[in-house]
């Protein structure tokens, strides 16, 4: 009984983070209300209550939840299982192919939260613990286990390949520069790769 309830009441949170997303959108945070929340999720006031005390918690849930989603589906255990060249490839693939084709909301959700993150910076922080900080120790705890690679600084290295495919990707889809700074995926990756692989021979 227990574990129904449980369920119920997850089933339920989601009904009303998936209600709040498009309130959020086009609203903003400041000017989106709990009341406009509830109704969007249809839902009570009070039913909204229980499960998010406030509107932070409830975006800082929403974050939470997007940016698990995204980690679990990029950087899971079957991703992380093989011999360099093949993960990076594959990791490289799938970050950029999951975050391209996203639907426009994900992508508007992102700008949001960037948006902001001057006035409210706990906020995009909520984003950086649950998928920036574990995708990166995920990948250096990688790259030290591969020793064979000989990376002195695991850390470094794994923010340079993380971080060259986040501005590949926002230069190209977020910001529309595909036309002023044209460059396929293809060959990005292939240069990302070899520059980390090819400090097995230094």
């Amino acid at each position: 009984m227990g574990k129904f309830k449980a369920k119920k009441s997850a089933l339920k949170s989601e009904k009303i983070l998936f209600g709040a997303m498009p309130e959020f959108l086009k609203r903003g945070y400041s000017d989106t209300s709990m009341d406009r929340i509830a109704a969007s999720s249809g839902v009570s006031k009070q039913t909204l209550y229980s499960h998010f005390k406030d509107k932070e918690t409830l975006f800082s849930s929403l974050v939470k939840h997007m940016a698990t989603q995204r980690f679990q589906t990029i950087f899971g255990i079957k991703y992380m299982q093989g011999e360099p060249e093949q993960v990076l490839r594959n990791l490289a693939n799938t970050l950029l192919s999951e975050i391209m084709s996203e639907p426009p909301e994900y992508q508007a959700f992102m700008r949001l939260i960037i948006s902001e993150s001057g006035r409210f910076p706990h906020l995009p922080q909520v984003f950086i613990r649950n998928l920036a900080l574990p995708a990166h120790q995920a990948l250096s705890n990688y790259f030290a286990v591969h020793t064979e690679l000989n990376i002195s600084d695991t850390e470094a290295v794994a923010r340079i390949f993380i971080g060259t495919l986040i501005n590949f990707m926002i230069t190209q889809e977020i910001l529309n520069g595909k036309e002023i700074m044209p460059m396929s995926a293809e060959r990005l990756i292939d240069t990302l790769v070899y520059l980390i692989l090819c400090s097995r021979n230094n």
